[in-house]
């Protein structure tokens, strides 16, 4: 399914075709509450309204939203009648409508994360309200079952169209805009180097990462253009983790979010900068079955991407960006704070790293990204 992108003023003509084509009268749309006050709440309204159709929200879910969220969502859905899904937000929103959308099917009084997930047509907008996660193109959600984070991933889970109004980013405060926009430059970087990489991830990182480094200072500047090709940017590179899932970066970056309250890209981000240069010295302990040729050809294709002449300009090249974004470090305090670093990582995320990070490694990364 090839996903359609639309602007804010096809998103009248978007919903009449979609009601021609697939008969829907009632949308359930998924939102956080500030949602309500952008400009385009009141026009999806009055499209809907046009159109004859219904509208329900569904706010009912936490940042890190929780399985019954779902299956809340999921009760409402059926008891409106709705058979249209809308989300808009940023990764929360998304993940919960991926889930209302793949579990719709099942039998909800059993637990839905251990039944077959089934594709179904319920047409899927999403309307990004942040330029980072590019959770709209992806097939991952992420949710909570008994404070276990469970990772859900169906192809339907993929919003059919996008509708991408530069407008909503306008409001980002100052940090949230740095650290979506790192979030987006880091899914693209760790989808081209990822072990699962091949060509058309590549092609479709590579255009993502040329798409951030163009358009930062008019994005970090809050201009239209930059706002707008942000947001396309954040997509294509979540097209490209869907080929390819993350590395290393994400894998480390979790657990100094729940440690220092950094911010998802920004703790990204700099796992990203200790990871960089210390993979390109170690090509030889590839985890890659293309070897330590392959890994030192794919980092300097890498640095041309970033318009470098070496691989290890490019990783200086990355370091300084996010020096000039004036970004804190977390404080370790002990040896211990480094072993629980250290412990934390996701082996399974590991594994889609093309270098490999024994523990002692891990240590040492994790000192280097502390203050």
């Amino acid at each position: 399914m090839e996903q359609k992108i639309i602007k804010s003023e096809e998103l009248e003509s978007c919903l009449a075709a979609i009601k021609k084509e697939r008969n829907v009268h009632h949308a359930l749309l998924v939102c956080g509450n500030s949602f309500r006050k952008q400009g385009l709440y009141q026009q999806l309204e009055d499209a809907l309204k046009k159109e004859g159709m219904e509208l329900t929200e569904f706010s009912d879910f936490e940042p890190n939203p929780k399985y019954e969220s779902v299956i809340s969502g999921i009760k409402t859905y059926r008891q409106k009648g709705c058979d249209l899904i809308l989300a808009a937000g940023g990764g929360s929103a998304m993940d919960v409508a991926k889930c209302i959308k793949l579990f719709n099917c099942m039998n909800v009084e059993e637990n839905c994360l251990k039944q077959e997930i089934i594709s179904n047509e319920i047409p899927f907008l999403a309307i990004p309200t942040t330029a980072g996660t590019g959770s709209e193109a992806t097939r991952f959600a992420v949710i909570y079952y008994e404070g276990n984070k469970q990772s859900v991933s169906h192809e339907s889970g993929i919003p059919e169209y996008v509708l991408m109004d530069p407008e909503l980013l306008r409001t980002l405060p100052e940090y949230q805009r740095k650290a979506t926009m790192l979030d987006a430059l880091c899914h693209a970087v760790e989808s081209f180097w990822s072990v699962n990489t091949g060509k058309e991830s590549q092609k479709v990182a590579a255009e993502a990462i040329r798409m951030v480094l163009a358009y930062e200072d008019a994005y970090l500047a809050n201009q239209p253009e930059g706002n707008e090709k942000m947001l396309l940017a954040a997509n294509l590179a979540g097209k490209a983790i869907n080929y390819t899932k993350t590395t290393a970066g994400h894998a480390m970056a979790y657990k100094l979010t729940t440690l220092y309250g950094l911010a998802h890209g920004h703790a990204v981000a700099l796992c990203v900068d200790a990871l960089w240069p210390y993979m390109i010295g170690h090509t030889e302990d590839a985890m890659d079955v293309r070897g330590k040729a392959y890994l030192d050809d794919m980092f300097l294709r890498l640095a041309q991407v970033m318009g470098c002449a070496s691989s290890m300009d490019a990783a200086v090249k990355y370091h300084e960006m996010l020096e000039q974004l004036h970004l804190s470090r977390p404080e370790v305090k002990s040896v211990e704070e480094l072993e629980l670093l250290a412990g934390s990582v996701n082996p399974e995320r590991l594994g889609n790293n093309p270098v490999c990070l024994k523990k002692e490694v891990l240590r040492t990364l994790y000192a280097r990204i502390a203050k």
